[in-house]
């Protein structure tokens, strides 16, 4: 991929940390793919209206909700991460507190990811 610092960083050895075009691809691609795995399951919460805890739980137990659902959760959880990780980065100055809130961002979005996809195989495999 082409360098895209200007003449003067280059001299100066300033610039990017050569991630910013993999955040700003993983963001657009994420978004999209959020798109119709959202419409998909939107519309498979619609048509549970009304439905019972057992009725919810066995179609979720289907293959491809659950793997519908676990996409879902994990591109949103990547979607999130990047975007407060972007944030943090821009608006947090200090370098402790700024590697601090990163390492908690990664944790969270990893443990809340962990949580929700062992949910979802239990309720799958019916455990």
């Amino acid at each position: 991929m082409s360098d895209m610092r200007t003449p003067l960083r280059k001299v100066r050895g300033l610039g990017s940390a050569k991630d910013g075009t993999g955040h700003f691809w993983r963001i657009r691609l994420s978004s999209i793919a959020l798109i119709p795995l959202s419409f998909f399951l939107l519309g498979w919460i619609l048509s549970l209206g009304g439905a019972g805890y057992d009725e919810v739980r066995a179609a979720l137990s289907e293959p491809l909700i659950a793997l519908a659902a676990s996409l879902f959760i994990l591109i949103s959880l990547d979607h999130m991460q990047l975007g407060m990780q972007i944030i943090i980065e821009d608006y947090i100055h200090g370098e402790g507190a700024k590697v601090a809130l990163i390492m908690l961002n990664v944790f969270f979005a990893v443990a809340v990811g962990a949580a929700s996809v062992f949910a979802i195989l239990k309720i799958a495999f019916g455990g």
